[in-house]
Formats: structure tokens, C-alpha cells, sequence
């Protein structure tokens, strides 16, 4: 029961994303960021104001984090097919000078 929970509270917090979900999510912060910057300094500029500034970027980066940090399934879709081990003996099957290492 608590190896359940424990596993549960380790997928949860690991955030176990594949190498698409790393691209996608750096794309979606650029642009979050980018966006949000850009709309900061135009209205901060326009109401001369460096608070609206500041407030518009922090909430551009809050939404950035609301949607990068999390592991959404979106960014496990195409996981890595990694290779077995063929045996748990090191060095089993090595060959050096034509010579086997066992």
C-alpha cells in the first residue's frame, strides 16, 4: 500500500517527458514568453506605467509555468524504445583483439 502511494507521489513529481515533449515545451515557452513580453512593454509604454510591466510579465510567466512544468501527456507521446540488456554478466561478449572478455 504505501510502495502504491510512493510510486504514485514519484510518477507525479518526476514529470517524465519524452524528447518531442522537451521541443514542444521549449517552443511553447518561447512564444509564451516572447508574447507576453511584447504586450508587456507595449502597454507599460503606452501607460507609462512600469507596474503594468512588471504585473504582465509576471502573469506571462506564471502561464508559462501552468503550462511547461507540468507533465502532460501531450509531452510523453513519443517515448524512447531503449535496449535491453542482453545479460546481466559485464563484459559478457566483449571482444578485444579477438579475444573474448569474460
Amino acid at each position: 500500500m504505501a510502495d502504491q502511494i510512493l510510486k504514485q507521489a514519484q510518477d507525479l513529481f518526476e514529470g517524465q517527458i519524452d524528447f518531442e515533449g522537451q521541443k514542444l515545451t521549449e517552443l511553447f515557452s518561447t512564444i509564451i514568453l516572447t508574447v507576453t513580453g511584447l504586450l508587456a512593454f507595449a502597454l507599460g509604454f503606452w501607460q507609462q506605467n512600469i507596474w503594468t510591466t512588471l504585473w504582465i510579465g509576471l502573469g506571462g510567466t506564471a502561464l508559462t509555468f501552468l503550462v511547461v512544468v507540468p507533465p502532460y501527456p501531450i509531452y510523453n507521446e513519443s517515448p524512447e524504445n531503449w535496449l535491453r540488456p542482453n545479460s546481466g554478466i559485464a563484459g559478457a561478449g566483449i571482444e578485444v583483439d579477438g579475444k573474448k572478455i569474460s
